[in-house]
């Protein structure tokens, strides 16, 4: 059973897509930023040290669209920078699968991963290592750029999360080793730490400049809605990539395993089960934005102006929902004609 027999647009999203229109602007300086990390082939790679992709290979992933579609309200310098952060996401997750889950090296896992953290420090004049390979290079630029004034805040939450992110990817290895698979109950948080979900509402508040006002970000419903946020991002992807995860990677860490494992149903059932599940997470932030986030702002009594900031972070969020819906269901990365094998 493999992804090709699902129908990916079965993954609902009741918002259209909008696109950013800088697109053409980072489709042109697209290669920029992952040059100068050394990141692609045949372009500054430190010494010793193989490329993450080709060149071809580099924009297949469309990493500029996926920018521009989840982040369609952003300026052109937002927009670049969670850019150059999608770009590191994904090299990261790359070069994690060929240098470790393909070798099945945990222990080589554990000490990259162990450097990266002295990489990802909450104080803002941390002195960092000295990189050694595209990866570390890329963390240590972002670390000089991801924070500016108006998003300082965000210096200790966002490092948490990346180290999370991190982390759960040596944990997936173990997983993986082990033959291990992930409790349902267990995977829906674990997931949004091995996507590195916890770095979305980040995202969005950098495209709107808008956040969550602070008399409610720490309620119920604004928790249960993030939760749900995250939880499309990462159970999505699972559907996405299932081939290239489960059958190339030979990944236990993905919910139609996890699914089909925990309730003891076929992978011909589990697959449909799993979209189920997606489409109902999707549904929950659907209500709590609609019926349960308006309540909460009047009962707050925010003023105007809060009113205003609470709605355009919500839009944002919405933006950045159809934007990855879109970039699931039509990027090479995760699509492919019949009898083409997946990209990495």
């Amino acid at each position: 059973m493999t992804v090709r027999t699902v129908e990916l647009p079965q993954l609902w999203m009741p918002h259209p897509l909008r696109v950013n229109p800088y697109l053409s602007n980072l489709h042109e300086e697209s290669e920029t930023w992952a040059r100068e990390m050394g990141m692609l082939e045949g372009h500054g790679e430190l010494p010793g040290q193989r490329p993450i992709w080709s060149r071809d290979k580099f924009h297949a992933m469309t990493v500029d669209q996926l920018t521009a579609w989840t982040l369609p309200d952003a300026s052109l310098p937002a927009l670049r920078l969670n850019h150059r952060f999608n770009i590191w996401a994904l090299a990261w997750d790359d070069y994690f699968a060929a240098a470790f889950k393909q070798t099945g090296d945990l222990p080589g896992a554990r000490l990259f991963t162990a450097r990266l953290h002295a990489f990802l420090r909450p104080e803002p004049d941390a002195r960092l290592p000295e990189p050694v390979n595209a990866v570390e290079r890329g963390i240590a630029d972002l670390q000089r750029h991801l924070f500016p004034p108006g998003l300082a805040h965000w210096r200790h939450d966002f490092n948490r999360a990346l180290t999370r992110y991190v982390d759960a990817g040596v944990e997936e290895l173990a997983n993986s080793r082990t033959g291990r698979v992930p409790h349902l109950i267990d995977y829906a948080p674990f997931r949004r730490e091995s996507f590195a979900a916890h770095t979305a509402p980040y995202s969005v508040e950098l495209a709107t400049g808008a956040r969550i006002p602070e008399q409610i970000r720490h309620s119920r419903t604004v928790r249960a809605l993030l939760d749900a946020f995250m939880d499309f991002m990462g159970l999505a992807n699972d559907i996405a990539s299932y081939e290239r995860e489960v059958h190339e990677e030979n990944d236990v860490n993905n919910l139609v395993v996890v699914v089909g494992t925990s309730l003891g149903i076929a992978l011909h059932d589990a697959v449909p089960a799993a979209l189920n599940l997606v489409n109902a997470r999707l549904r929950d932030f659907e209500h709590l934005r609609r019926n349960e986030m308006p309540l909460l702002v009047r009962r707050a009594g925010l003023d105007r102006d809060e009113q205003a900031e609470s709605e355009a972070w919500l839009r944002g969020a919405c933006g950045f929902l159809s934007g990855i819906h879109a970039w699931y269901t039509g990027a090479p990365r995760y699509t492919s004609a019949p009898d083409v094998p997946f990209p990495g």
